[in-house]
Parts: C-alpha cells; structure tokens; sequence
C-alpha cells in the first residue's frame, strides 16, 4: 500500500493511493476539507481536517488502517 502519485494544484493535493480500500484523495489546504474516493468509486467530504492529519495519512504505511483508525469517524462527513 502506498501512494501510487500525487499533483498539487493551487491550494489542492491530490494523492492516488494504492490501498485495499482507498483508491483516490483529494486536500483542500485553505479549506481542510478531505475528499476520499473508494475503490467501489463512493466518495465522502470530510471536514475541518488537519494539516497534520492528511501528512500522516499520505505517509503511512498503511493509508487504509490509518483511514479508519483516525480520520473515518473522527471528523464530521458526507456522503457526495
């Protein structure tokens, strides 16, 4: 599991993930807003996330335990 890419435009990181789970995020630096696309193509808004947080995220070993240990119900969401 890792991160396969990642492109910064603007305020916008865009990393695609290698994951069992994960396959696509997108960071929002000015609004710390999340966006997570699964493999099944589901994508969910995750709000007021840190920095900090989507810098562990990226550099985990794993993106998905990392995912649901800290960031999947840790912080408020929606499905888009």
């Amino acid at each position: 599991m890792a991160i396969i890419n990642e492109k910064i435009d603007g305020n916008k990181i865009e990393v695609n993930i290698d994951s069992s789970n994960l396959k696509h995020a997108i960071y929002d630096t000015q609004s710390k807003e999340l966006i997570i696309t699964f493999k099944n193509d589901v994508k969910y808004s995750y709000e007021n996330v840190p920095w900090e947080v989507f810098t562990k995220l990226r550099m985990s070993e794993s993106q998905g335990k990392f995912f649901n240990l800290n960031i999947s119900k840790n912080y408020k969401y929606k499905k888009l």
